[in-house]
């Protein structure tokens, strides 16, 4: 699958010279030279839907990503260490000073971890691949659900429900509790399903205070080099979260977001067919969803956003 390039991050000069460990649909990862401990995690404008990654950028959306995962990351401390060690660019090792000017504000400077190959989904609401997965077996991850419950609807209780990680460009796989116990063993499944609902509970607490209902959200975990389980990855942001207005929630329909389901529903509107490549978003759209990404996080921060023009 090929990935478009971002410009603020293939201009000349921008990262060479830096090991590129992975390239994701929106973040890359490099290597830190003479510090094999660190990763530097770079946020892109990239945006993705349908497991595919759109030729369109949304201007700043890499900086509103990395700079609300530090927010999340400070809000959590307490629950959960995390893999961020700084985002001032100024203290960044001495080989990556070259490139101050493209990690300012969209990079993270980070512990290197062993990532646990679970993507950790916890759900307080019904909606997306798992109301596709309670319509057809009213249950979702092997969670048995009440019946009659639509798109939309807040479950009796937050539940875990994991997927396996795809390859770019492949879909992932929602699985049990019971296939990630056989997969990691029983001890660390444990372990994921109750770090996972304690973060949601915490953020969606949080989120309510402003106004947003956080239905859903995804989390990746990782052991540090002393083997202690740390939260990686983003962290509670619109591309691994789904926040809504609670003033305008109502179940029975796909609800008004802070996230990237307007460009989902742009392109299912569209006429494409969800083959690669994906069609250009048109101006409007663009613009509706980065004033979607920055009032995210102007809502759940109360911090005004700066972009980086």
């Amino acid at each position: 699958m090929t990935v478009p390039d971002d410009p603020q991050l293939t201009s000349p000069g921008a990262l060479t010279g830096l090991p590129l460990l992975h390239r994701g649909k929106v973040r890359e990862l490099y290597g830190v030279p003479e510090h094999d401990d660190l990763v530097l995690v770079v946020a892109s404008d990239r945006i993705s839907a349908f497991d595919v990654v759109l030729p369109t950028p949304i201007p700043d959306k890499g900086a509103v990503l990395t700079r609300l995962s530090v927010w999340w990351f400070d809000q959590l401390a307490d629950l959960v260490p995390n893999h961020l060690v700084t985002t001032d660019v100024s203290a960044y090792p001495a080989a990556l000073q070259p490139h101050a000017p493209f990690l300012e504000h969209r990079s993270m400077l980070c512990r290197r971890l062993t990532m646990v190959p679970v993507e950790c989904v916890a759900r307080g609401y019904l909606t997306g691949s798992g109301l596709t997965d309670y319509a057809a077996t009213g249950s979702v991850c092997g969670v048995a659900l009440p019946p009659g419950l639509v798109d939309g609807s807040q479950l009796p209780e937050p539940i875990f429900t994991p997927a396996t990680k795809a390859a770019l460009g492949e879909h992932d796989e929602n699985v049990s509790a019971a296939q990630v116990a056989e997969q990691v063993g029983a001890e660390l499944a444990a372990e994921l399903a109750r770090l996972t609902l304690a973060v949601y509970d915490r953020a969606a607490a949080i989120a309510a205070e402003r106004g947003i209902i956080l239905a859903d959200t995804k989390l990746e975990f990782g052991h540090d080099r002393t083997g202690a389980l740390v939260l990686g990855d983003e962290v509670l942001t619109p591309d691994s979260s789904r926040f809504w207005p609670a003033d305008s929630y109502a179940p029975g329909r796909s609800q008004p977001s802070f996230d990237k389901q307007y460009v989902r529903d742009w392109l299912a509107n569209s006429g494409w067919d969800r083959t690669p490549p994906a069609p250009h978003l048109p101006d409007d759209v663009v613009a509706a969803t980065r004033s979607r990404y920055v009032e995210a996080y102007e809502r759940l921060t109360g911090e005004p956003f700066q972009g980086r023009s």
